[in-house]
């Protein structure tokens, strides 16, 4: 049979509680979506100056399954259309509290946001366990102690090289 079968992984259940009466359940836009909009759970108005920040509220709180966290990311439309960015995105998987997002207007006006405004999205993703473990020398890589835009002037250091032995073979 040349039909594949499309393999489904098993999904968690992300619960979710309403503080508030009018909170809105975060939803996903489509199937495919990676992220959950969030929505503002304010009640009027919350004008956030230019190049100011403000804390707001979605009036949810959720259980994310253990060896996961939320990550709070921007939505790609207000980011790009009215310059908002979203800050401070890691929500523990042991957190119970209200999930709140700082949004920092880059713009040079002021931004309104309405109450029930898709504000955020929230990505669950998988923690990877680690353990510190302190060493006296760490494994050399081409890469090294640049950072910083150091690997475009290393790639165009290794071009160089590259043309100057091609030049002289």
């Amino acid at each position: 049979n040349s039909h594949t079968e499309e393999v489904k992984e098993p999904v968690h259940a992300l619960k979710v509680k309403k503080l508030v009466e009018h909170a809105i359940i975060p939803k996903k836009a489509n199937q495919y979506a990676a992220g959950y909009d969030l929505f503002s759970s304010n009640t009027e108005d919350i004008v956030i100056k230019a190049q100011g920040k403000a804390l707001i509220p979605t009036g949810c709180s959720f259980a994310i399954p253990h060896g996961n966290y939320g990550r709070i990311a921007p939505r790609s439309g207000l980011a790009w259309k009215n310059h908002l960015d979203v800050g401070a995105g890691v929500i523990d998987s042991d957190y119970r509290g209200e999930i709140r997002v700082v949004i920092f207007n880059l713009a040079q006006e002021d931004y309104t946001v309405t109450p029930g405004e898709r504000i955020a999205q929230m990505i669950i993703e998988k923690v990877v366990p680690t353990e510190i473990c302190e060493v006296d020398d760490l494994e050399e890589t081409t890469r090294g102690e640049g950072g910083f835009g150091s690997t475009g002037v290393k790639l165009n250091e290794i071009t160089d090289k590259l043309n100057k032995e091609n030049a002289t073979a």
